[in-house]
This record gives C-alpha cells, structure tokens and sequence, in this order.
C-alpha cells in the first residue's frame, strides 16, 4: 500500500467518523456519514488529482467487510421476533410487494432511457440495503461500483420525500407508516422513520432487512430477465 492510499483509507474513516458525530448533533440530512463523508473524499481526490482506482485498489477490503455486516443484521430480527410473529402476513405482503415495485420500475426506467444491460441490471437492486445490494448485484449481472451509487440515490430520495409522500396516503397505524421508509429507502429511510418514532424505526428497520433477504435468495430468478 502507498503512501496515497494509505492517506485516503485513513481519511474515509476520519470523514465517516465526523459526519456521524455532526449528524448525530445537528440532525441536518447533507451531514449525514454517506453525503458528507463521500463530498470530502471526492474533494480530496480531486484536488489531488487522485483516481478511482488508486483509492479502491487498498481499500476494496472495506466493502469487504459489509459482508459479515449482513450476519449482524439477526440479531434486530431475533430481538423483535414478536413482531414478525404477530404481523408475519402483512409483513410478506409487504416486502413482496415492494420487491415488484422496484424490479417493475427499474424495467421501466432501463427501457425509457435506454441502459446499457450492466446499469439496467445494476438499478435492481437499489431499493436494498447495500450489504444485500452488494450480493444481488454480483448474482443479476450489475456492477457493484454502479449498484452502491444508486443505493445511495434510492435511499437519499425516499428519506427526503418520504414524509411527504406519506402525508397524502391513508395510512394511519404506526406499522403501516414505518414500512415503506424500510422498504422504498432501506437504511436512510430507516433513519428518518426513527425520527419519527420508536415503533415506526423498528418496523422500517425489520422490513429492510427482510427485504434484502428476500432479494438475496429470488436473485437467481432476476438474472433471467430480459433488462
């Protein structure tokens, strides 16, 4: 590892670390970890006159290591148990339905504006978690680098209009509330359904992760679309 890249490893987890204390103060959604932190590594590199590949090339062991991040996700799901117990139908219905939302669309839009197959297929898996994005990726045929982009784009839209989304839809209960934040807008969604309550952050939180299995395992079935 040169010198470089051993600055701009040390430097993501100097940027992660900040924008996660300024979020965690401020609240503001643009000093969030995954909008702030890549604005000033990006800065840096281009300041730098620095590539891609001379970041990615010592640093592919951090996207590494998101795989046993995905292992970690039992334990929340163990912990509310109940839950899923007590809402196991609406919680499948949901996450199926959410599934077909996202792989329609991402057929849609590939078609509208044309896609070269890799980005259509990398557009498949951006309504999921990016561990789980990661995964789905490898197995349609997308590109990871592609795939983690607009995971990041998905997630930032829907915690942005989310609320006011829901504002027009009749949903009322706090269940009903939570899970499109976790379904339409995986980790940022969650994020801000924890804003707006302890019951709405769980429920977003369990159907992200469900969401993400799910498309794990029906991965083998997306690869055969014609996108």
């Amino acid at each position: 590892m040169n010198h470089t890249a051993l600055l701009l490893l040390v430097l993501t987890v100097v940027f992660y670390y900040v924008s996660k204390r300024l979020y965690a103060r401020f609240g503001k959604v643009w000093l969030g970890p995954a909008i702030l932190a890549p604005v000033l590594l990006i800065a840096v590199m281009v300041g730098g006159d620095i590539s891609y590949t001379t970041y990615i090339s010592d640093s592919r062991w951090l996207v590494w290591l998101l795989g046993p991040t995905t292992i970690a996700f039992a334990v929340p799901i163990y912990e509310h148990r109940d839950i899923i117990r007590r809402h196991a139908f609406a919680l499948i219905v949901g996450v199926l339905v959410a599934m077909v939302v996202a792989v329609g669309s991402s057929f849609v839009l590939a078609r509208l504006f044309e896609l070269p197959p890799e980005m259509a297929r990398s557009l498949l898996a951006r309504s999921i978690s990016t561990p789980f994005a990661l995964a789905v990726s490898d197995k349609v045929g997308g590109s990871r680098d592609l795939v983690g982009l607009f995971v990041i784009i998905t997630g930032f839209i829907g915690m942005l209009l989310g609320e006011a989304l829901l504002s027009w839809l009749p949903l009322r209960t706090r269940m009903a509330r939570g899970a499109p934040f976790g379904a339409g807008a995986h980790g940022f969604g969650t994020a801000k359904a924890r804003q707006i309550g302890s019951e709405e952050g769980v429920v977003a939180s369990l159907v992200m992760m469900i969401n993400g299995i799910v498309m794990v395992f029906a991965a083998p079935l997306l690869a055969h679309l014609p996108i």
